[in-house]
């Protein structure tokens, strides 16, 4: 690893797709928590729309009058070179990422910028592993995807669990997901995206397992796990075919401190049986109108990108997460749970994602990785003063 010097960079961070619902969250968080001292900006390639955001901003906060505005075009990869070129983070919230999303990547691989996303489409995280990973731990970038509901709860969560778990013993977590939530027109392009894209998906998945080295002398598995009975959290368990457990895995991969036989499951909590059924059955029926184009295009027009949910919604909204873990003889019940899953909290765990990689002291990483190997305790910390709870259910 080389890392690049980005110290006299213009600016400490650049959140781009700043105008969008989720980007324009985030630059709310930013203006009302990032320090003084933070050089920040707002990207975008709609000057007009960055102006009357930044004016809204300074509504409240007037320091934002003198936030920068800066252009730059998903289709235009010189100007995200630029971009890239000139901060030492950039958070991007500019999705479906399968479609708009590697050229920025691509760039922040190349000038050693650290790099966060959104994204929850495991063919584009493994693309991107395929083509940058190998670059940006030349240059020294920390390419962080998944940087917000999808996958930092979990991620984070089983971190934190293994942490109350005793060291070298094999360590078995199933995580259960319940929310009561909405989605915006952002989300509902993303997932339709990446549903239609089904044996692409499986070919980047194989391509990446060929290449990625596993780790030595250590098992690290996240089976699709059958549907069960929780007892712990009172809940029928159903398998969430998503990239968060892809993400818990690669963090174990990376750290010893998962044991030498780890094994990671993902389900929804669901109370009630019939719910569950119901649900399972409605996914695979979504899963099957994406394979049709007219059915895809219909779906997307129900909700335009850029749409979502109103204050009181989100105000209304709330997930949590429960891990039932056991290792070493030692069985034990945690969760991370907060507000508004896929757009107040998910603008901030990307906001606060980006602080931590711009002022936290953290761990020598580059190449893809996790926000758990790249971040870990220093972003549980920060999330945890943000409102976020990190707790112990059941103790042995």
């Amino acid at each position: 690893m080389r890392r690049q010097d980005t110290s006299g960079r213009t600016h400490d961070l650049v959140l781009y797709g700043a105008t969008g619902f989720t980007g324009a969250l985030a630059a709310a968080y930013l203006a009302e928590h990032a320090p003084e001292d933070c050089h920040w900006a707002l990207a975008g390639r709609n000057l007009a729309k960055l102006e009357q955001l930044r004016e809204g901003l300074t509504a409240t906060h007037p320091a934002c009058a003198a936030l920068p505005l800066l252009l730059a075009d998903s289709g235009d990869p010189a100007s995200l070179r630029a971009l890239a070129a000139g901060t030492r983070i950039l958070a991007t919230t500019v999705g479906p990422y399968l479609l708009h999303g590697e050229p920025l990547v691509a760039a922040c691989a190349e000038a050693g910028t650290d790099y966060v996303d959104l994204t929850g489409e495991p063919e584009f995280v493994d693309r991107m592993y395929l083509r940058h990973d190998a670059t940006a731990r030349a240059s020294g970038a920390r390419l962080i995807h998944a940087a917000g509901f999808d996958s930092v709860p979990h991620d984070l969560g089983v971190h934190y669990t293994v942490g109350l778990l005793p060291e070298g013993v094999p360590i078995r977590v199933d995580g259960f997901v319940r929310t009561h939530a909405t989605f915006s027109g952002g989300t509902l392009a993303s997932v339709l995206t990446a549903l239609s894209r089904p044996a692409a998906m499986a070919r980047a998945a194989r391509e990446r397992r060929r290449a990625e080295p596993r780790p030595a002398g250590r098992t690290v598995r996240a089976p699709f796990g059958p549907p069960l009975r929780s007892r712990e959290t009172h809940t029928w368990g159903m398998p969430l075919p998503v990239l968060d457990p892809q993400i818990v895995a690669r963090s174990a991969a990376a750290l010893d401190r998962y044991g030498p036989d780890f094994r990671y499951r993902h389900y929804a909590g669901v109370r009630r049986l019939p719910v569950a059924v119901g649900g399972a059955l409605a996914a695979g029926a979504l899963c099957a109108l994406a394979q049709v184009p007219p059915a895809r295009r219909w779906l997307s027009g129900r909700l335009e990108p850029g749409e979502g949910p109103g204050p009181q919604r989100r105000a209304d909204s709330w997930f949590a997460v429960r891990f039932v873990a056991s290792g070493g003889g030692k069985r034990l019940v945690t969760e991370v749970s907060g507000g508004d899953p896929g757009y107040q909290e998910t603008a901030k765990m990307l906001a606060e994602s980006a602080l931590c990689l711009a002022f936290d002291d953290l761990p020598e990483t580059a190449g893809q990785v996790t926000s758990a190997v790249a971040m870990g305790d220093a972003l549980t910390a920060r999330l945890q003063k943000a409102g976020i709870t990190f707790r112990v259910v059941k103790d042995g």
